[in-house]
């Protein structure tokens, strides 16, 4: 049974025919989106997570990541795959080629980006973090903060993590506690708190790690209104911009999950010591105003996991459902034995995850055109209409691709019958029914 095939062809009629990648070359920046690059960039993409990510995707759910002494130890293998992924420049699509970005178009990431999330969601999630990070400090980050971050950021040699949510502060962040208290030395600040829910919070993928992270300033004004953004590094650079002094921050532990066990989600302390050193983002009080920079696309990212686990799900039915002899065909007076596909209602069941799958790739990648449009576009009154467009279909991707892509997984658990509901021993999985990899 196939692992993984990424669905390079279906994602290039998208792009071609209903999305008009034509159209985006048009647009100031996006000249060397060719058909060839492209071409390019979805064959190679597809290769890594067909034959590198998706195999790891198993690794990562038995061997999940450890912490010990305050230090998280993924596999061997997923700090391999990790390298490759970075060395491959696979970060650094949408930036700009001033910082090592490669300038391409939203639209071709969040493609891409497919690939990674149906692959293997748990590695996706690390290189998908570190974009909102970079994202958020390339468009309101200071020049020092752009030269000292972005680059390491865009090429996958640091990571980047959001920090929102504290223990009593999930959806509701007027309740963060988290505090910044400005100093004299070099205008930065001494950050203490906690924050949970950290995905990549802490690891050993890359030799920094850069936190965003929402904290209240002294005197500042009640609710949302009084939140600030900093950037907040594991190592502190150094004069040359490489990791130096480490800061007041530890992973206090990692959260035990029901699922993408391979992601390490982190609770984190800043500040036992007497304070993380703080780098404040833009101006004060406008913390939540740049971290919806990163929320934004964080949104439309949960839609797209959301349409990727789907696709993987129809995946694995359709070749179970083709490889599993069970009944005989309907109308056949000979009585032969078939494999399941050929029953109609089985057929009908796959149809079904199909359309959806590709209903909500569509909804996905023509939004990821209006981000592209809104930031690109030259006429101005078209950039106005594209972000007006966006700002409707970004939460119909979100909400509706989450509850299509519980659907379409459900029905495959349904193609499966209760085999999918069994986890063979080690002793005896050579012998089940069931690949050795999911």
């Amino acid at each position: 049974m196939p692992n993984y095939a990424a669905p390079v062809e279906d994602l290039r009629f998208v792009l071609n025919e209903l999305v008009d990648l034509g159209e985006i070359r048009t647009m100031p920046g996006y000249e060397e989106a060719t058909p060839d690059v492209v071409d390019a960039v979805l064959n190679e993409a597809g290769r890594l997570a067909s034959e590198v990510l998706a195999p790891l995707n198993r690794c990562g759910d038995v061997q999940a990541p450890t912490l010990k002494d305050g230090v998280v130890m993924t596999t061997p293998e997923w700090r391999a795959a990790y390298h490759r992924f970075a060395e491959g420049g696979w970060t650094a699509l949408i930036f700009d080629p001033e910082y090592g970005g490669q300038g391409l178009p939203r639209v071709l990431a969040v493609a891409v980006q497919e690939m990674w999330d149906a692959s293997n969601m748990s590695f996706g999630l690390c290189p998908l973090l570190t974009c909102s990070a970079a994202e958020a400090i390339s468009l309101q980050g200071s020049e020092e903060q752009k030269r000292i971050y972005l680059t390491k950021l865009v090429s996958g040699e640091w990571a980047g993590t959001m920090n929102l949510t504290e223990p009593q502060a999930g959806s509701d962040l007027s309740a963060i506690r988290a505090s910044a208290i400005p100093t004299d030395d070099d205008g930065h600040y001494l950050l203490s708190g906690q924050k949970i829910y950290i995905t990549y919070g802490e690891h050993d993928l890359t030799s920094n790690i850069v936190h965003l992270v929402l904290a209240r300033t002294p005197d500042a004004p009640e609710g949302v209104k009084g939140i600030s953004l900093f950037v907040v590094p594991k190592f502190i650079p150094d004069a040359q911009g490489e990791p130096g002094e480490r800061n007041d921050l530890r992973c206090v532990s990692l959260e035990h999950k029901l699922g993408i066990h391979g992601s390490p989600t982190a609770v984190m302390a800043y500040g036992d010591e007497g304070g993380a050193t703080a780098y404040l983002v833009g101006e004060e009080n406008r913390g939540i105003e740049y971290m919806f920079i990163m929320m934004n696309m964080a949104r439309h990212a949960v839609g797209v996991e959301g349409y990727a686990v789907a696709e993987r799900a129809y995946q694995r039915a359709r070749t179970y459902a083709i490889e599993r002899v069970q009944g005989r065909a309907v109308g056949d007076p000979s009585g032969k034995r078939v494999a399941i596909i050929d029953h109609p209602d089985v057929a009908r069941m796959m149809i079904d995850m199909k359309s959806r799958v590709e209903a909500m790739r569509a909804v996905s990648l023509y939004a990821a055109k209006a981000m592209d449009c809104s930031i690109r576009q030259p006429d101005e009154r078209a950039k106005v209409k594209a972000q007006q467009r966006l700002d409707v279909l970004i939460p119909v991707v979100k909400g509706w691709s989450s509850e299509v892509g519980n659907l379409v997984a459900g029905v495959a658990l349904q193609v499966h019958g209760c085999l999918l509901y069994t986890s063979p021993s080690p002793r005896d999985a050579t012998l089940s029914r069931m690949p050795s990899s999911a």
